[in-house]
């Protein structure tokens, strides 16, 4: 079940990566609803998040958490959302994005675009708060 995500796992695609261990990674989403949009996921291939077992389960929300208190340190923002739809990439994956109002969090709004390093500078201000 090769995805995009896998293949940004084995560094075959960049990205702008905020962390990483041996089992999670978490990293800025491309195509972001507010700046600082990360995506967390686990580095297993795993499809749907509810077949993750329990215990990789509990350490990537543990993973997410660490991601978003930095989020929260550095981005000014009321509250870090937490999103897991999980239909448009056939990998297990965490949304968290800076919010201020639930309206924000409306995928079928229009996505952002940031020059690389912006989002480079994006991705080091958030590892900053780690």
């Amino acid at each position: 079940m090769s995805s995009i995500f896998s293949k940004i796992i084995k560094n075959e695609i960049p990205s702008f990566k905020i962390l990483e261990d041996k089992n999670h990674l978490a990293f800025l989403d491309v195509f972001p609803l507010k700046k600082g949009h990360t995506l967390v996921i686990p580095k297993q291939e795993i499809d749907y998040i509810f077949d993750i077992e329990r215990d990789e389960y509990l350490e990537l929300w543990s993973f997410a958490k660490k991601i978003s208190i930095a989020m929260k340190k550095v981005l000014k923002c009321k509250r870090i959302a937490v999103v897991v739809i999980g239909l448009e990439v056939p990998h297990a994956h965490i949304h968290l994005i800076p919010m201020d109002t639930v309206e924000e969090i409306n995928f079928s709004l229009p996505k952002l675009n940031f020059s690389n390093i912006q989002m480079q500078d994006i991705s080091e201000l958030i590892k900053s708060a780690i």
